[in-house]
């Protein structure tokens, strides 16, 4: 799942290759918006807001694409070949010496700028918002303690709450925090875990690789986070899993019951524990 960080330097590159230049290629191969073309529009600007980008036009529109699981963004020299099947291809946006190729972005819409919020307006503050300061993140701080008794983990993913974390980042933040992902948000301090959130994102948001952990070589990036069955790296416990979500919304988690005490479910030291079917609140 593409977190908030990887979205975020999605837009910087974008907006490098693609403002204020006008379009010579503008298709979008999604079925509401299959007759649109865009060709001749002017991009004014590349914007994300937690996992969501929004690329705005000279007209007053703006494209709203979301990554959910898998999208993505690749930028190519014009006849380059792209990286990916054609049949993957949900966006394409040419200027004369850069091609802008979105694939897998199952949502997308195209909405007036002056009406993004339709679109994103549900989000709470977003983590890398170039405006974050005191009145920002105490609105985080406001969101993520208005539910004392929810579970942490649930928690963090919820963009309502904080817009960009993902399930590497709140499955870091819990190991980190010392608490297991089920604690109720009462548990940790919803000051230091806004603050961490943001210091983590930041951290990473420049480049492609996400370290937790400060280092960067090969299986040295994150504590517990896709380290099912190794032992942690703090006190050798293996590290278990367990789903934590209803149905498609359960993500898988990560835990170390030694340097993360608290409830859990059953857990199992393999990659594909059993996903829950209690319903829970929907992220957004």
């Amino acid at each position: 799942m593409p977190e908030g960080d990887t979205v975020w330097l999605a837009g910087k590159r974008l907006r490098g290759a693609l403002v204020g230049h006008e379009l010579v290629r503008g298709e979008l191969r999604h079925p509401e918006l299959s007759t649109v073309d865009l060709t001749g529009r002017t991009v004014t600007g590349v914007a994300s807001v937690g996992k969501h980008l929004l690329t705005r036009f000279d007209d007053g529109s703006s494209l709203h694409t979301h990554f959910l699981m898998d999208g993505s963004w690749h930028l190519y020299s014009p006849g380059a070949r792209w990286k990916g099947p054609d049949h993957q291809v949900r966006a394409v946006l040419g200027v004369p010496d850069r091609v802008a190729v979105g694939f897998r972005l199952h949502q997308m819409a195209l909405v007036p700028t002056d009406d993004e919020a339709r679109v994103v307006g549900h989000l709470g503050p977003d983590l890398l918002d170039d405006a974050w300061g005191p009145e920002l993140a105490a609105a985080a701080v406001v969101n993520l303690a208005a539910q004392p008794d929810r579970e942490l983990g649930q928690a963090l993913l919820d963009q309502r709450v904080v817009a960009g974390l993902g399930n590497l980042y709140r499955t870091e933040m819990c190991f980190l925090l010392g608490v297991s992902p089920w604690c109720p948000v009462s548990s940790v301090d919803p000051v230091q875990t806004v603050r961490m959130g943001r210091d983590l994102l930041w951290r990473n948001a420049d480049r492609p690789e996400q370290s937790t952990t400060g280092a960067l070589g090969r299986d040295a990036q994150h504590w517990v986070f896709e380290r099912a069955g190794r032992p942690c790296r703090r006190c050798g416990t293996r590290i278990r899993t367990a789903m934590q979500g209803p149905g498609h919304q359960a993500r898988i988690t990560y835990v170390c019951t030694t340097c993360q005490p608290g409830p859990h479910p059953p857990l199992t030291a393999g990659r594909r524990p059993q996903q829950p079917t209690v319903p829970r609140a929907r992220y957004g």
